[in-house]
């Protein structure tokens, strides 16, 4: 039976190789997936590893004030400074300060990062710890007017030593002099941020630090063990400030960041599941029609003596060693599909850090066993359907095609699942903050009920959809028709694969047009400015507050009020998010209804809450709420007014006298500008601009554009996930191919009867290419279906997160329908190539 076995793979070896094919991409997306992640954190573990070098204790504020935005610590006086340094055992003991510093471009243009941090940062003096940046031309900086640059901006933006180079803080832009360019060990920059180093002086100037550093270094003396001077550090400046060991705080660092990796990690591999799940929609099929066409096959060994196990054992076998060549080669792709990931990422504007690409054991474990397990369970069912052949089938015609009739059980069978199904969908999305895995399952369990149920309506579909080639392409349009409606369970079947891409790309259309739509209607209903302004790097950037202040100043404005977000905690310790704001200037830019109080009262103190936190909390104007600061710790503020929610306030504001004494860093995310009454738009616009020629990189919006600007970041995620189903959708059509392939080699003397009595070969290309497109639209039909039902159950899960708005791209989706007939034509041409070369004489007396 092995021999058998070895024999029966090389007879169908071509009939197999696009099903290998179909695994070898959904695990190359998995190994690819690891071998990115894993190299990232790689990066990362290096670069905190050379960045502490030299530091045997840090200490910083223990409080981090940390949302999904940001994290925020309280900074480090000096005089606590200097009480570390005569700690016994304590060498040098150094401050360090670091904050927001933006380099400008020679092209007068701001150096954008996307998404990295574009950092100041004090140089240090004590020689232990110059040790975690190495110089690699010029001199470090000494004076008020120098700077010197990480070596990754030197060499994109051609700065050199003695060259003068233009800054942004939060204070006015300043010009500096490169002293020298600087590298982390053999890394040019800090996983792709930039650097600008100062001396300590000009540091604490620029970047707003007064009397106070960020952390604190230390360096022991000979003999004294790092572990050993933490803690007479901490015994020494008490619970309020974190202690760790150089190496302690760069393991945090690194984890930190690994936060983000596992997040790139699981999402990547969502895609990779995805991609997996459709291919075992094509084993499925692909075994189910290799084993029909063997049946005679298979019934000769039953009857020379083969059991059933021996049969089943013999199918998985073939399954199982497919699996595992595929793997194999899916592994090895991995790799390339890694660096494609990357360089996919950057083009979006979201530069992944990355050293020599990691492969790791566990990566190739886990891609070997993800596609032998996939493999040898997807053919299991044809498998088992092997085995049911009698004895008799030997002397018989091939009887294991589909049947026509769909009974009853699979009918049960898949209205329990899609029932389950829609169940475990919505417990997903309407559970209290929403569950993933139910929501997931639910979605699984949707796919596997209506591909159940799916032959029910293949006939009928098949007709309708076949309805226009039956009427305008002639006698192969008609007979691509009948050859979709004869055997609906393999029709669906091929349908299937292709239904679950284009639900899921559908989903994704319509839940992205729903947030253009939500987001439309939000700026309708709340900004009154006529201008938004935002900062570099496509608004991630802060910037100046001066950049207001001239505003304010122009005849031509009425009111400019800048936006600034930050974070506190209330006494359950979770941190929230704020907004700073000017309330004067600011609520005559933004609609703000006011439920209870006077929101211009928190101009001298105080605090604004939305209604619904308010009630939450038991709430009303009076009351006093405490709230922990990065700056200046807890402070009681009075709630001074109540307002109702409209998606852009937040929940909590304060005015900016409250948020400059709390917060070191003061940056403006955003300004809203409003022209006054009866200045032309024209001249508006110009005063505007005017204001902003001093301030690099931020951009100019009226409302119209600002919309326009919100779509297309939208636009970008959403290429992004098209990207990332495309490979779904490649593995459908290889399905497609596929089962076209092996229905032309199961109908090799109907189609040398049909080329017998007069179709010509162009006429046999065309009827195998019309029946490839009806079997796609019909996938794209159903997918379609799912993806509306999929979309309408999110976006109104998604509410309470600001997506209101329920949009139906009818455009796009008939675009895509339109697409995947298309593409099953293309699909269609290798199997038509096929089908017109086959011998008429062999093939009518073919059996």
């Amino acid at each position: 039976m092995w021999r058998f076995t070895w024999r029966s793979l090389l007879a169908h070896k071509l009939r197999l190789a696009l099903t290998g094919l179909a695994v070898v991409l959904g695990v190359g997306f998995v190994s690819g997936t690891y071998v990115l992640t894993d190299t990232i954190d790689k990066t990362f573990s290096q670069l905190f590893s050379g960045v502490t070098k030299g530091i045997d204790v840090a200490v910083r504020g223990k409080e981090s004030f940390t949302t999904q935005a940001m994290e925020q610590r309280q900074p480090v006086p000096e005089a606590v400074r200097d009480q570390i340094a005569r700690v016994e055992g304590v060498k040098a003991a150094e401050g360090n300060v670091f904050g927001y510093a933006q380099f400008v471009g020679k092209d007068g243009k701001p150096v954008t990062t996307g998404g990295a941090p574009t950092l100041g940062v004090s140089v240090y003096t004590t020689p232990e710890l110059q040790g975690s940046v190495s110089l690699r031309s010029g001199r470090l900086p000494a004076g008020s007017g120098e700077v010197a640059v990480d070596a990754g901006t030197a060499e994109k933006e051609g700065f050199k030593a003695g060259d003068r180079i233009r800054i942004l803080f939060q204070g006015p832009p300043r010009e500096f002099t490169v002293t020298g360019v600087v590298g982390f060990g053999e890394a040019d920059n800090m996983a792709g941020a930039t650097l600008a180093a100062f001396d300590m002086a000009t540091a604490r100037q620029v970047l707003n630090r007064p009397g106070v550093f960020d952390e604190v270094d230390v360096v022991a003396a000979p003999g004294v063990s790092p572990e050993v001077l933490r803690d007479r550090v901490k015994a020494r400046v008490g619970p309020g400030y974190q202690v760790q060991t150089g190496a302690e705080y760069a393991e945090e660092s690194a984890r930190a960041i690994g936060q983000f990796v596992d997040f790139i990690n699981i999402a990547l591999l969502a895609f990779a599941f995805v991609a997996l799940f459709v291919g075992s929609f094509i084993i499925v099929n692909t075994f189910s029609i290799i084993l029909a066409q063997r049946a005679r096959e298979l019934a000769l060994l039953r009857c020379l003596g083969a059991s059933r196990r021996q049969l089943l054992r013999s199918v998985l076998a073939e399954s199982a060693l497919v699996g595992l060549v595929a793997s194999v080669i899916g592994v090895g792709a991995g790799i390339l599909i890694a660096i494609g990931l990357r360089e996919l990422f950057s083009v979006l504007g979201g530069d992944l850090p990355s050293t020599t690409l990691q492969v790791r054991p566990r990566t190739v474990v886990a891609g070997l066993a993800v596609g032998l397990l996939v493999t040898v369970l997807a053919s299991l069912l044809p498998a088992l359907r092997a085995t049911r052949v009698p004895p008799v089938a030997a002397v018989q015609e091939a009887i294991m095609a589909a049947p026509a009739r769909i009974g009853p059980v699979r009918i049960t069978l898949g209205a329990l699942l899609t029932a389950a199904g829609v169940a475990l969908l919505l417990a997903g999305l309407f559970t209290g903050g929403g569950n993933l895995a139910l929501t997931a399952a639910g979605a699984v369990a949707i796919f596997l009920g209506v591909s159940v149920l799916s032959p029910l309506v293949a006939r009928p579909l098949s007709r309708l959809l076949g309805w226009p080639f039956a009427r305008w392409a002639g006698q192969p349009g008609r007979l691509a028709r009948q050859n979709a409606m004869r055997i609906p369970r393999r029709t669906a079947a091929t349908a299937a694969a292709l239904m679950i891409g284009l639900a899921l790309v559908s989903l994704v259309t319509i839940l992205a047009a729903s947030m253009k739509a939500s987001v439309t209607r939000v700026l309708d209903e709340t900004i009154a400015a006529d201008y938004v302004i935002t900062g570099p790097s496509g608004g991630m950037s802060g910037f100046s507050p001066d950049l207001v202040r001239r505003l304010a100043a122009q005849p031509e404005i009425e009111s400019a009020a800048g936006v600034r977000p930050g974070a506190f905690k209330l006494d359950d310790g979770r941190a929230q998010g704020l907004t700073g704001v000017d309330p004067p200037a600011y609520f005559r830019t933004v609609r703000t209804e006011t439920i209870a109080g006077d929101l211009a009262g928190i101009a001298s103190g105080g605090l604004a809450v939305r209604d619904d936190t308010a009630e939450q909390h038991g709430w009303s104007v009076g009351d006093t709420v405490a709230m922990r600061f990065p700056v200046g710790g807890t402070e009681r503020l009075q709630i001074k007014a109540v307002y109702a929610e409209n998606q852009l306030n937040g929940a909590y504001m304060i005015g900016l006298s409250s948020y400059q004494r709390h917060y070191a860093d003061q940056l403006d995310t955003f300004a809203l500008v409003k022209a006054r009454p009866g200045t032309e738009p024209a001249a508006s616009r110009a005063a505007v601009d005017r204001a902003a020629a001093a301030f690099p990189g931020v951009e100019v919006r009226d409302q119209a554009e600002f919309k326009q600007s919100q779509a297309a970041q939208i636009d970008q995620i959403l290429i992004l996930f098209y990207v990332l189903l495309a490979l779904a959708v490649v593995i459908a059509f290889i399905g497609i191919i596929n089962t076209l392939a092996l229905s032309v080699l199961e109908r090799v003397r109907e189609l040398g009867l049909l080329r017998a009595v007069g179709m010509t070969r162009g006429q046999l290309r065309a009827m195998i290419r019309w029946e490839a497109v009806i079997i796609s639209v019909l996938g794209a039909v159903l997918g379609l279906a799912i993806g509306v039902f999929f979309g309408w159950t999110l976006v109104f899960a998604l509410e309470d997160e600001g997506i209101t708005e329920f949009a139906f791209p009818a455009g796009t989706l008939l675009g895509l329908v339109i697409a995947a007939g298309v593409v099953g034509f293309v699909s269609a041409v290798l199997p038509g190539r096929r089908a017109a070369r086959i011998d008429v004489l062999r093939a009518v007396t073919t059996e």
